[in-house]
Formats: C-alpha cells, sequence, structure tokens
C-alpha cells in the first residue's frame, strides 16, 4: 500500500485546521490531480476547504509524468480506492468526495463504504452490474484493451486517441492544449478490471451500491461523451437509485469526456456546487 505523500499530509492538515467541509476531488485514468485546480479554487470560494491527493506513486506534474511513465504501471482499482480511503481516515471530518471517469468510479466506491456526507460522479467508469457496451466506449477502452501485455504496462493515449476518448466536443485547438497541458500515461490494469467487471465476481470494479450510509449521490455526465456514453452513465444511476438516499443525474448537453477541463468547466463545477450545497453546508 502506497503512503500518503508529504503533499496530501500538507492538505489534509490544511483541511483539519481550517474547520470547514472537506470536498476532496478525486482524478481518473490520464490525468493527474492538478487538472482538478480550478475546481478547488471555486469550491473553496464557496466556504469549503479541498484537497486532490493523488493515485500512488503519481508524479507531481506532466512533465515527470513524460519522464518515468513506468511508475502508472500496475495500480489497481482497489490499490487506488484505499490509498484515498487511507487520506480520508485522516480527516476531521466526512468529506464531499468528487470523481471524474475513473475517480467517479473510486468516489461511488468509498462512498458505497459509507465515508462521505456527498458525492458527484462526473463521467464514471463503469462497476460490475452496469451491462451497455457502446461501440465508442470499446473503441475509447482499445488503447489498452487492444493488447493483453497492456494489463501490466503504463499507457500513454496518442493525440488522436486522446481527441477521440477525452476531446470530442472541443475545437483542435483546444484539443491540441488539453493534452499538452493534462494528458499522461495510464495504469492499463484499471482498464482490464472494468471491462471484465460483470466476469468476475471478485472484482475490485464494484460499489455498494445499497449502503444506507452512502448519502446523496449526483452523476453528471456529458451529452457528446465516447468513453462514457449516456447509457453507460444511466446505467450507473439505475444501479444507484436503489439506495435510499438521493440520487439524481444530470447530462450537460455537447460535453465530451473532457468536461471538467476544458473551457466549459465552469458549467459542470457549478452542477456540482450546487448539488454539494443543498446537503452539506462549509
Amino acid at each position: 500500500m502506497a503512503d500518503i505523500t508529504e503533499h496530501e499530509v500538507e492538505q489534509i492538515n490544511q483541511a483539519n485546521m481550517s474547520g470547514r467541509t472537506p470536498v476532496m476531488f478525486i482524478h481518473g485514468l490520464w490525468l493527474l490531480s492538478s487538472s482538478w485546480d480550478r475546481w478547488r479554487n471555486l469550491f473553496e470560494e464557496n466556504g469549503y476547504s479541498t484537497l486532490a491527493p493523488g493515485w500512488p506513486d503519481d508524479p507531481d506534474t506532466v512533465e515527470e509524468a513524460g519522464e518515468h511513465p513506468e511508475v502508472f504501471a500496475h495500480k489497481s482499482v482497489g490499490q487506488i480506492a484505499d490509498h484515498v480511503d487511507d487520506v480520508v481516515a485522516k480527516l476531521s471530518m466526512r468529506p464531499v468526495l468528487i470523481g471524474h471517469s475513473f475517480g467517479g468510479l473510486l468516489a461511488q466506491i468509498l462512498a458505497g463504504r459509507g465515508i462521505a456526507d456527498a458525492t458527484v460522479a462526473i463521467d464514471p467508469a463503469p462497476f460490475r452490474g452496469v451491462l451497455p457496451l457502446p461501440i465508442s466506449a470499446l473503441r475509447s477502452a482499445s488503447a489498452v484493451l487492444g493488447n493483453p501485455a497492456n494489463r501490466g504496462r503504463a499507457v500513454p493515449l496518442t493525440y488522436e486517441q486522446f481527441r477521440f476518448a477525452f476531446a470530442n466536443a472541443v475545437s483542435e485547438d483546444e484539443a491540441r492544449e488539453l493534452y499538452d497541458t493534462f494528458a499522461v500515461p495510464g495504469s492499463g490494469v484499471t482498464v482490464f478490471q472494468a471491462a471484465a467487471a460483470n466476469l468476475n465476481p471478485w472484482t475490485e470494479a464494484k460499489v455498494k451500491s445499497k449502503n444506507p450510509n452512502r448519502g446523496p449521490l449526483l452523476i453528471i455526465d456529458g451529452e457528446k461523451d465516447h468513453t462514457v456514453p449516456w447509457a453507460v452513465a444511466n446505467a450507473s444511476y439505475k444501479k444507484q437509485r436503489r439506495n435510499k438516499g438521493v440520487t439524481e443525474i444530470v447530462q450537460i448537453p455537447d460535453r465530451g469526456h473532457s468536461l471538467t477541463i476544458d473551457h466549459g468547466w465552469r458549467e459542470v463545477a457549478d452542477t456540482a456546487v450546487n448539488f454539494v450545497r443543498r446537503f452539506v453546508k462549509p
């Protein structure tokens, strides 16, 4: 199990000393925690304290990721969830969890453990029991699933793969900028775990969706998302709404998988802020 980093300890201490409700951001595959910087500023302006822990062994910058891509390999869904859970355990208050893509899956896993006051899952990767497999989702995952050896590798996306999977709903110039600014290699094993979740009863990609201590949950999905199309997000919602707690879903028009980092991030972030403020005071 990866140790909590000094940077994460600093964020924990700042959150605990603030006396404010912590909001924890969980990044997805092919991004770093710095992708949440603008979101953190917005939530802090709304009175919350914020944290953005990395996945185990994450480098601090995109440049470092390019120099040492091997550090991303072999990180499983369970390892990442446990690492974030360790960070949560050191907080003096129960957090709000916000995750994107695989971070959205991780947020739901942790909410299912009953450790969150509210959760927002944005374009969340599917968990066991989510059955739709749209062609665009399979194509997005083919960068990893196309080679079984990728299970043990750190897999980067080419620009063309990033353009289809993340940046299909923005201009060519913005897509290039997003790729250069944010894209890093990702752990191949996580994609294989999600793809095989419905074939493996012991999968780590499963969510305790009926836990009565789950708290309110919002799922946000981009209308034009190729990686997590509406059919996948809506199937996750249908599983989650069996919970006795509040469960909602919102579709953001004309947005792709890059909706948390592209020019329209504020609309998505405002949607999340408004949901959180309904249930959790700063």
